[in-house]
């Protein structure tokens, strides 16, 4: 899961660039000049990236590919995808598989012939707030989807007490809320604790 960053301004940053060819680099470079505490790594080889950059530690990742075949395209997403990072890939050229490619690669943005000092600083912005907000929409997702199967459970859990003590679903809820309360503990754990003595019985649900 993404981890998040608290804002897009940070006081300090370290930024990888990721570019075989040094000038293109230098393109990159000079578009960061104006960012204050940042500290930059530059990598030009393919050859133990992903170790490289977990010793690192960045904040960003900037990935320039000039323009990649699609082995070589598709050995960066698949960094992409190790990466819990914000990563900004520069392409000359795309197509829209590869563009399409680029999202399932958690790439936050993909800039096909984009590469200008003038405009690295907004992508970087722009590569960040992305990278924010997906990890902020995988949270929202994963609170849902923890409730439903909390939901779940309660449900379940009542489902035994009504066929067992032969009751209502109001008094079955009941029984488990008095249950948690005498015992100071949530509904929801009072809940899996009967539907897992409920299963090692041997019981259906």
């Amino acid at each position: 899961m993404h981890k998040g960053f608290a804002a897009v301004h940070i006081v300090f940053m370290r930024i990888v660039i990721i570019d075989e060819s040094a000038a293109r680099a230098s393109i990159i470079e000079e578009g960061l000049a104006s960012l204050d505490e940042c500290e930059i790594f530059t990598v030009t080889s393919r050859d133990g990236l992903l170790s490289r950059i977990a010793n690192i530690g960045p904040d960003v990742v900037l990935m320039d590919l000039g323009n990649p075949s699609r082995d070589v395209l598709e050995e960066y997403f698949a960094v992409s995808r190790a990466l819990d990072r914000p990563i900004a890939m520069f392409v000359d050229e795309s197509d829209d598989d590869s563009i399409a490619a680029s999202i399932d690669a958690g790439v936050s943005a993909y800039v096909v012939d984009g590469l200008a000092a003038n405009r690295i600083r907004p992508l970087l912005d722009l590569t960040m707030r992305r990278f924010n907000a997906f990890a902020r929409l995988e949270a929202d997702l994963a609170e849902a989807k923890g409730k439903l199967a909390q939901r779940e459970t309660i449900d379940k859990a009542k489902r035994i007490l009504m066929d067992s003590r032969k009751i209502s679903e109001p008094e079955a809820y009941a029984e488990l809320r008095q249950k948690a309360m005498s015992s100071n503990r949530r509904i929801v754990t009072i809940a899996e604790s009967i539907v897992t003595a409920h299963e090692m019985l041997g019981g259906e649900l």
